[in-house]
């Protein structure tokens, strides 16, 4: 899970391999553009010797808590290049890597790391350690080579996927110069534990006292790594048989520093009438400056930020929320835990979660500190930012979601994949039901295809629909409601006495209110949308195929769905002037306190009963979300009088996600379950109001002038705020505050917030 790690520059894969297989796909069915294939993986540690009494405090992967920050990707191209600042106290990292393609391996790539005073004139120089390591899994050969004083000269290796290979860490020097600096040395060889416990390893074997001693300073103590590089130590008949292996390379100096670590590849050099250079010192310099320029010029080019009059700090905030979204991009693989679907709602049958067989994942990932995983219903808007860049990386992070697929058509809605990221995961979060369902926003980056008119796009259209049809329909039968054109999330919690309101975690928006007691009488709004929403796109795409029969089977459904009648039927509630969820349903619920138990939920009266649900917020506004009503509906002006009310959904830093008119608004779930989707303002379905507010402000009918202007004061109101904070804070958050605009949640959240660029350049 590269994303997980603090220099974010140490790929543990190569862009090298053919065959379909790669997305899940063993027939063929789904095009291969990118691919990718196991490598060593390489990262990076580091610590600042001496600053805290004791064992220095060692950075590796990134921990909400561990008060490292900001940090982000200035610059990420998604594919060769990247450029990324890290605050750590009184220290300042940047991280840099570089591609050059080349043989059949994937080229040759470069890394560069300066650690520099956080503040200029400081003048106690701290003593930094680097830690660079290499981890084989026992199926690769890694013979080093081992200089003076415990350097290492070169790591050289082969491997079936990478061919011949070397590593070269090379002399550390002073930022922009080419004098070497003196650093002392430390090396460790060992058996590889696993990649979650690599942290524990090293800080474990941090136990011994070296002398950093410069020609005319005074020495200075540090901790370094007691190991050597025999490992006859570990034990020889482990080495090369299997036994995965665990190579670290500790570089102690004072900063300011720069080092740099080189991936030369074998089949990059052979056959070539002139031996290539090596990409480090001033070559790589020119490489890295080369790529931040030609990402400025696409940058522009795609957004134009400059164009529409942004200011370069805002232009600025634009690229570090593209290049961070690019930069949590990671390649996972492994087996996930699902409990298979027993098609009985409830049943008391216990069946044990089964492990799935191990599949591949391309993804972006929500957050590198906190949600280093793939979700499924946060993807789709991540790629209605990653397609306007590149849409190569669309379609293969589009390909591999559908390569999970399941026999049934369902997909799980979070990807825990591999002992590493359930290592991550708290236990409840683990197993995966083959009866839920998840938004499926997919289909938004699939509508864009539609609308672009890309070649390379619609030959992938034509390959995915299969699977695009598989998966819709699946959705529309396994989540119908109890009449018919209605749809209920399956998978609500059950009505524990601790709970305000039981959650709906496959709807994605999780302790949103929904009715007080969950029934299979439940009808959900915004679930009937998506699948309206589905439909519409199905057809579009059959019928731009030519598939003749998926058209005619879907068109009808898609026609019933979008009829406003049906809509009005089922979800229209004339009490509350607005679209709504319908249950068994009370508003007089409330947690109060129960000595010992704690918090409990009372209900009062009225008792519930079937209505409709007085939860006015996101999901009331989702038949304008997403577009579904005609320009000239009477129901459009209602909604946009409630998303205008700052007694309601308006606030100066956007729409709300519950109208703080609302009982629920701001209230706990539990007694420690804060309010999460109950007033905070969320960037994705902002942009989803911002985007139909723009088509409604562009077609004739009576409330286009108001969408306009609205479109206008929203894009201004969000747009800014992020900014406000980004420039408060260095980092974009998983939500922010209706109150004062505060991010909030974690962070940094450069997943589906990294829509505020698409925002800034009115891209819908």
């Amino acid at each position: 899970m590269p994303e997980q790690e603090w220099a974010g520059v140490w790929f543990r894969r190569v862009m090298r391999r053919d065959g379909p297989e790669i997305l899940g796909d063993p027939e063929g069915q789904l095009p291969c553009s990118l691919t990718y294939v196991a490598i060593l993986p390489p990262g990076l540690m580091w610590a600042q010797q001496g600053a805290t009494p004791g064992t220095p405090k060692l950075r590796h992967t990134c921990e909400q808590g561990d008060g490292v920050g900001p940090y982000g990707w200035e610059f990420h191209d998604g594919l060769s290049f990247g450029r990324q600042h890290i605050q750590d106290g009184a220290l300042r990292l940047t991280t840099e890597f570089v591609k050059r393609p080349g043989g059949q391996h994937g080229g040759d790539w470069s890394w560069r790391v300066t650690v520099e005073p956080q503040t200029s004139g400081t003048s106690a120089l701290p003593l930094v350690s680097l830690f660079f390591y290499v981890v084989t899994d026992g199926k690769e050969v890694l013979v080093p080579e081992v200089g003076a004083k415990g350097q290492l000269k070169f790591i050289s290796g082969h491997s079936s996927e990478l061919g011949d290979f070397r590593f070269t860490l090379m002399t550390p020097t002073n930022p922009g110069d080419t004098a070497p600096k003196y650093s002392s040395y430390n090396v460790f060889w060992s058996s590889n534990p696993g990649l979650p416990l690599l942290t524990e390893m090293v800080k474990s074997r941090l136990n011994s006292w070296f002398q950093h001693r410069p020609p005319g300073a005074s020495p200075e103590r540090y901790l370094g790594l007691p190991g050597s590089l025999k490992w006859e130590d570990k034990g020889p008949s482990r080495q090369g048989q299997g036994q995965g292996q665990f190579l670290i390379q500790q570089v102690t100096l004072k900063v300011p520093f720069s080092v740099e670590l080189v991936f030369e590849s074998g089949s990059a050099r052979g056959g070539g009438s002139q031996p290539l250079e090596q990409l480090a010192g001033s070559l790589l310099t020119q490489a890295l400056e080369s790529h931040a320029e030609a990402f400025r010029e696409h940058f522009e080019k795609t957004f134009q930020l400059k164009e529409k009059g942004l200011s370069p700090e805002e232009q600025a905030l634009g690229q570090a929320a593209l290049s961070g979204l690019l930069g949590g991009i990671g390649y996972f693989y492994g087996q996930g835990l699902v409990l298979a679907d027993m098609g009985v709602e409830g049943s008391e049958q216990k069946v044990d979660p089964a492990l799935f067989p191990p599949v591949p994942l391309f993804t972006a990932v929500p957050s590198r500190s906190f949600f280093p995983r793939g979700f499924l219903w946060d993807e789709g808007f991540h790629q209605l930012v990653v397609q306007r860049w590149d849409p190569r990386l669309t379609r293969e992070v589009l390909g591999h979601w559908l390569g999970l697929l399941n026999a049934d058509g369902w997909i799980g809605r979070e990807q825990v994949l591999g002992d590493e990221a359930r290592a991550r995961v708290p236990p409840e979060f683990l197993v995966q039901r083959a009866a839920h369902a998840n938004p499926p926003t997919l289909l938004l980056p699939i509508a864009h295809m539609l609308e672009g008119g890309d070649p390379a796009d619609f030959a992938f259209l034509r390959r995915a629909f299969p699977r695009l049809r598989a998966w819709f329909s699946w959705l529309h039968k396994s989540q119908a409601g109890p009449v018919p054109l209605s749809y209920r999330w399956r998978g609500r919690d059950p009505a524990l006495p601790t709970l305000l309101n039981p959650k709906t975690l496959p709807s994605g928006l999780d302790d949103y209110p929904r009715a007080s007691h969950p029934s299979a009488n439940e009808r959900h709004l915004d679930l009937r949308c998506w699948v309206a929403l589905g439909a519409r796109v199905l057809v579009r795409l059959a019928e731009q195929l030519g598939e003749a029969e998926a058209a005619a089977e879907l068109g009808p459904l898609a026609a019933s769905l979008e009829a406003e009648e049906s809509l009005d039927e089922l979800h229209w509630a004339p009490e509350l002037g607005v679209f709504a969820d319908f249950g068994n349903h009370t508003r007089a619920v409330q947690l109060k306190p129960r000595p010992p138990q704690g918090l409990l939920r009372v209900v009062g009266r009225p008792h519930p009963r079937l209505q409709y649900v007085d939860a006015l917020g996101y999901v009331s506004l989702f038949p304008m979300l997403l577009r579904l009503l005609d320009p000239n509906s009477s129901r459009l002006g209602p909604l946009l009088d409630v998303l205008a009310d700052s007694r309601h959904l308006w606030s100066p830093f956007g729409l709300r996600s519950l109208a703080a008119s609302s009982p629920f608004y701001g209230q706990r779930n539990s007694e420690h379950d804060p309010p999460y989707w109950r007033g905070a303002v969320w960037l994705n379905v902002n942009y989803l109001a911002l985007g139909a507010l723009y088509h409604y402000g562009r077609l004739d009918g009576p409330h286009q002038a108001r969408a306009a202007k609205l479109h206008s004061e929203l894009r201004a109101n969000v747009v800014g705020n992020v900014w406000r904070q980004y420039q408060a804070t260095g980092f974009l958050w998983e939500q922010y505050s209706d109150r004062d605009g505060r991010g909030m949640g974690c962070r940094p959240f450069q997943g589906w917030t990294s829509l505020v660029l698409l925002a800034m350049a009115e891209d819908y």
